[in-house]
């Protein structure tokens, strides 16, 4: 398997399967990463290249002679983010964050190109302290701080720590945009649409900068940055997406009906999205806009529906009567070496948090989130081998992989709902 591969391998720890949660071993996150070893470093580069000349990759740069080392910020769509990155750094390495599960049966490999692990909206030193000391090393610290593929090709919710940690380490700020990564290769159906893409590197802040402002204007800077909207992009320069199937799968993030405000009754085949309530359907244009079949278009943009889904959430939240429960499947991953399935459990999600419980060899577990420790949370759709929505829940000893089987939920409505209840709960 190649260094820039997204599938996964060797998915579980069947060593496991019969040990108890308390004696699992867990990721070592203290371990010290390296910078990325120089022989693997052109390695990089021939995995990357091909895709990056295949997607006919715009790269402009505006670095105004800033030299390693920094931090780069980036958005974050698909794998191809991270070919383009190294695009976009040639002939210079990096090193780069990466989720646990991405580090799955290559732990070695995943180190020797100097990746640093991390667990999913959990609060993590140890990331801070590798980071800081690959940057006394002069090296080039990559960061993708939405820490999931974008929903619908918009920009994601930024963790209000990053202004804070980017003054604490006081090197240059670049910032790398993806424009299009969504539209060759949405969330919702990772499969490459061979669609040209663009990216923009920019100086966003110097040391001295950095110097004269406070956390909050740092993070109000890079948040601004890191704005973007795919399928706008895609209408205006009129990037032509001529897959068959280009609307498959949309209804894992486009769940409720504008038309009858049904929620989880939403299909989708080819290019087309529809209701099974109400029997309403849109096609989805080859340039990305939304067009209804019969009757009032209710949104052409993509995002604008995901939007308005949002609302109707944040009404909820602001109303006391959200609430979700399903019975799941839960895996959990405490280390590298793969999941350790845990069978059936419940998912309650509601105005008081997150509670995940389940039972693993006679042993019931508990994991309890507050509203005010989720600013976000990391879903997947239509995950590895289940071919099911997921979402997970992390701590800092696991993550816990949730399956809803309910019919009746939608993982992308859970992760609207931690962000809405996250707001309420700043509020006061």
């Amino acid at each position: 398997m190649g260094i820039f591969s997204d599938n996964v391998m060797g998915l579980y720890n069947q060593d496991l399967q019969n040990t108890k949660i308390a004696d699992f071993p867990r990721y070592d996150f203290a371990r010290q990463v390296k910078p990325q070893a120089r022989y693997l470093t052109p390695v990089a580069w021939a995995l990357s290249f091909p895709d990056v000349w295949k997607h006919k990759a715009k790269i402009t740069r505006d670095l105004q002679g800033v030299k390693p080392p920094y931090i780069m910020l980036c958005n974050h769509n698909c794998f191809l983010d991270f070919k383009v990155m190294t695009a976009a750094l040639f002939p210079r390495r990096a090193n780069y964050v990466v989720a646990l599960d991405g580090f799955i049966g290559r732990e070695a490999l995943m180190r020797s190109v100097g990746c640093i692990s991390k667990r999913k909206f959990v609060n993590d030193i140890d990331l801070i302290r590798q980071t800081s000391r690959l940057l006394n090393q002069g090296q080039i610290v990559v960061y993708y701080p939405e820490a999931r593929y974008s929903h619908i090709g918009t920009n994601s919710v930024l963790p209000e720590s990053l202004g804070k940690m980017l003054k604490y380490l006081q090197v240059p700020v670049v910032t790398l945009l993806f424009h299009g990564h969504h539209i060759d290769e949405p969330a919702w159906n990772q499969v490459s649409r061979g669609v040209p893409v663009e990216a923009e590197m920019k100086l966003q802040l110097t040391k001295e900068q950095l110097a004269g402002l406070s956390p909050a204007e740092i993070q109000a800077k890079v948040t601004d940055a890191l704005v973007y909207d795919d399928y706008a992009w895609q209408h205006e320069n009129q990037v032509r997406v001529d897959y068959p199937k280009r609307a498959e799968e949309m209804h894992r993030v486009l769940y409720q009906c504008p038309h009858c405000k049904a929620e989880y009754r939403m299909q989708s085949q080819g290019s087309q999205l529809s209701c099974t309530a109400c029997g309403k359907v849109w096609e989805l244009t080859e340039y990305g806009q939304l067009q209804a079949l019969q009757g009032e278009t209710e949104f052409t943009s993509p995002p604008a529906w995901y939007e308005w889904q949002r609302q109707n959430v944040r009404a909820e939240v602001r109303a006391g009567t959200y609430g979700m429960e399903s019975e799941v499947l839960i895996d959990s991953l405490p280390d590298s070496k793969g999941f350790v399935q845990l069978g059936k459990g419940w998912l309650r999600h509601d105005m008081h948090g997150m509670v995940l419980k389940g039972s693993h060899l006679g042993e019931e577990f508990e994991v309890v989130k507050s509203n005010q420790s989720l600013y976000s949370i990391h879903v997947e759709y239509n995950y590895i081998d289940k071919k099911r929505d997921c979402v997970d829940i992390s701590t800092l000893e696991d993550t816990y992989f949730a399956y809803p089987l309910s019919d009746d939920t939608s993982v992308t409505k859970i992760a609207l709902a931690v962000e809405e209840l996250y707001k309420l709960e700043m509020e006061k």
